[in-house]
């Protein structure tokens, strides 16, 4: 397994580069990856640490005063949409990083005795479902080069963050992404026209 020297989600070189070499960040990021936008979320790691004053540290942030927690990442810019809901989602996964893990975030894969191993571990943070787990699982294999038995068969067959290796293809990815979302606003539309011609309403 090898780490890539940035990963290219935010547009911030340190930002990126801070969530390629430390892997508590990297799910934070995900953890945060939700109703914002994605440069917010992954971004949200590198200035969550600058207002820790220390580096990222699962035990340290699973100790905390939740109050105080949620005081940083209320503070402006506030580091999500719903600051004090992400600040008790990014705790719990501390803890359960540091209670599981030993503050070694990098266990979760380096540990997994394969993919389903991996995609059962991921599962188990809070904040990651189904989708993120998928997705974690195909930046791992595709940015990390992860090796696991049976990887492919978690790893999802549709573009995901983990093919994106740089600018230019994040904002492909997230192009396709919004085309995909409009897609699918546009068929419940259709549905909803549908079944109100049919109802007569």
């Amino acid at each position: 397994m090898t780490a890539p020297e940035r990963l290219h989600f935010t547009g911030d070189d340190d930002a990126d580069r801070l969530i390629a070499r430390d892997p508590l960040a990297l799910l934070i990021g995900f953890a945060l990856d939700q109703q914002v936008t994605l440069q917010k979320a992954f971004g949200a790691p590198l200035e969550l640490q600058r207002r820790l004053g220390r580096p990222l540290d699962a035990a340290g942030i699973a100790a905390m005063n939740p109050e105080e927690l949620a005081r940083l990442f209320q503070q402006r810019p506030a580091l999500h949409r719903f600051p004090g809901a992400m600040a008790a989602r990014v705790q719990s996964l501390c803890s359960v990083v540091a209670a599981s893990y030993g503050s070694d975030a990098a266990r979760i894969w380096t540990e997994a005795a394969d993919g389903h191993d991996l995609r059962m571990r991921l599962l188990r943070l809070p904040g990651i479902g189904e989708m993120k787990a998928g997705t974690i699982a195909a930046v791992l294999a595709r940015r990390f080069r992860l090796q696991l038995p049976d990887l492919d068969a978690v790893v999802p067959g549709h573009p995901t963050l983990g093919d994106v290796d740089s600018p230019e293809a994040l904002a492909r990815y997230q192009a396709g992404k919004r085309a995909h979302k409009a897609a699918i606003r546009a068929g419940r539309s259709e549905s909803d026209a549908a079944r109100a011609a049919m109802t007569g309403s």
